[in-house]
């Protein structure tokens, strides 16, 4: 089964407005609540594709709640361990008129010690195959914190996908996730280098395998596509053309996506494939939506046949 984690869950609130005024009243339509965060919005897209997981968080306060019941309605299996600490949310605010997309994201309170302790130890108890860890960390927890899921992940016999930013990032060297999907500019930072050409991105990727990173290092390269890099193969994918509308939860609908054609035993190519097409298609839809499973299918198809 497939286990996702996320460390600083939240609920995403979305809405829209003609035009963004300073010192004015806006008058926005009506809010739209969604489960957010990086291993929830995961398993929201696996369950799209048909693929059932569990998604483990911690959560608390009314907002926790919220999140809770937001999953029941979408018949999403998780596991909450409870806190104290109300959980997050997040705005994001359409301006109709510029068709722009302004993202409020704030950081969440520090989770009691002993409530991260239970979560590593539900880990253990789901006997997952696949660990798919994803999202900022919370204020409190150390930037390692990601190496010591990993680090379960594997005493458990799990496959760990990782999908960070910043320091929780780099600080996974040499504890070899099975994958990771930085972007070209954080695969520039855990190499400790100012800037990456985009011609050095795939040797780039294998020197962070070199490093003990992860077995599978995918680089997002947003609407251009992604590469995905192993220490025998490389491949790419471009992403094809379609109407953006929001890129909320296109990075983790990618992951989602690559995991599924992985569990089915597809080759790392149409793993990538995959992953690019559920990508994209979740830019189709506005807001904190996700992917339609009739557009990634058809783009999958379309990204196959183009080869």
């Amino acid at each position: 089964m497939i286990l996702t984690v996320t460390l600083n869950p939240c609920i995403d609130k979305s809405s829209s407005v003609e035009q963004l005024k300073p010192e004015s009243k806006l008058r926005c339509t009506e809010v739209l609540h969604e489960a957010g965060g990086g291993g929830i919005n995961v398993s929201k897209a696996l369950k799209r594709l048909g693929v059932e997981s569990v998604a483990l968080f911690p959560s608390g306060g009314h907002n926790g709640d919220m999140l809770k019941s937001l999953l029941k309605q979408q018949s999403i299996q998780f596991h909450a361990v409870d806190t104290h600490v109300e959980t997050r949310e997040n705005w994001i605010v359409l301006e109709s008129e510029s068709n722009n997309q302004f993202r409020f994201t704030f950081p969440g309170r520090a989770v009691e010690e002993v409530v991260i302790k239970e979560l590593i130890d539900q880990m253990r108890s789901f006997s997952p195959t696949y660990v798919i860890a994803s999202g900022s960390l919370p204020p409190g927890l150390p930037d390692y914190f990601y190496g010591l899921i990993i680090k379960t992940a594997h005493a458990v016999g799990a496959r760990c996908i990782v999908d960070t930013s910043g320091p929780a990032l780099e600080a996974i060297k040499d504890r070899k996730a099975y994958l990771i999907k930085p972007n070209i500019g954080e695969l520039a930072r855990m190499l400790k280098v100012d800037k990456l050409e985009r011609n050095e991105t795939d040797d780039a990727a294998q020197q962070v395998i070199e490093n003990g990173y992860a077995e599978l290092v995918v680089v997002s390269m947003g609407a251009e596509g992604a590469w995905l890099v192993s220490r025998d193969e490389k491949h790419f994918v471009t992403a094809p053309t379609v109407e953006k509308k929001s890129t909320v939860g296109a990075g983790d609908s990618m992951v989602a996506g690559i995991t599924y054609a992985l569990q089915k035993n597809l080759s790392l190519k149409e793993a990538l494939q995959m992953g690019v097409a559920c990508g994209t298609a979740a830019t189709m839809n506005s807001g904190t939506q996700l992917f339609d499973q009739q557009d990634a299918l058809n783009l999958f198809n379309g990204i196959r046949s183009a080869v």
